[in-house]
């Protein structure tokens, strides 16, 4: 894919600066993060179904929901790298949080955290959609000393909270595809606050 292939090109340009300017690089192969202050509209799995689990509208699976997803928490994130870039390593090293979900049960686990009365539905299997994406953080944690902190669901309720705040200024978000919505605020008559179940 473009994309897989844009990241190799970028760790060789980065290694040919290095070899030809004598400088320092880093480089930081970092597997999906979430956290507050994401996008609502950033079209990424955990913006998705919190803000459709939110708002009681369809959790959108694309396939059976049998492929693998890892996720960390940005505090997380921002160690690794902080510490990837005061050391001393400077091969490619992973970033990311092991612990495994398929997609299936990680709307369902949305689902209940946020009381949601969503229907899952399943959409056509998007091209070039990898079955499994989970990081052998095994450098980092030998050359960092870093492994994650922040457990999915204890980042997952962070989220939540913070995607809540967001829609209740903004009263409606359309979260992804081609009616997708920004946030913004709306008159005070047009917001709808969630009741809790």
């Amino acid at each position: 894919a473009c994309y897989d292939e844009g990241k190799r090109v970028a760790e060789t340009m980065m290694y040919a600066y290095r070899d030809q300017n004598n400088v320092d690089v880093r480089v930081a192969r970092i597997f999906n993060t979430f956290g507050p202050r994401m996008h609502p509209n950033d079209g990424r799995v955990v913006s998705n179904f919190i803000i459709q689990s939110l708002q009681d509208i369809d959790l959108t699976i694309y396939g059976d929901g049998s492929q693998t997803r890892s996720f960390q928490y940005v505090s997380d994130l921002v160690r690794g790298l902080y510490a990837l870039m005061n050391g001393n390593y400077d091969q490619p090293v992973n970033l990311g949080n092991p612990d495994e979900y398929s997609i299936k049960d990680f709307a369902f686990k949305i689902k209940e955290l946020t009381g949601s009365k969503s229907v899952i539905k399943h959409l056509p299997k998007t091209e070039d959609d990898p079955t499994q994406r989970r990081p052998d953080i095994t450098t980092a944690k030998r050359e960092l000393e870093w492994e994650p902190k922040v457990s999915v669901m204890e980042g997952l309720e962070q989220t939540v909270t913070y995607f809540q705040s967001v829609l209740d200024e903004a009263g409606e978000i359309i979260p992804t595809g081609p009616g997708a919505t920004k946030p913004q605020a709306q008159q005070e008559s047009n917001k709808r606050p969630r009741t809790s179940s």
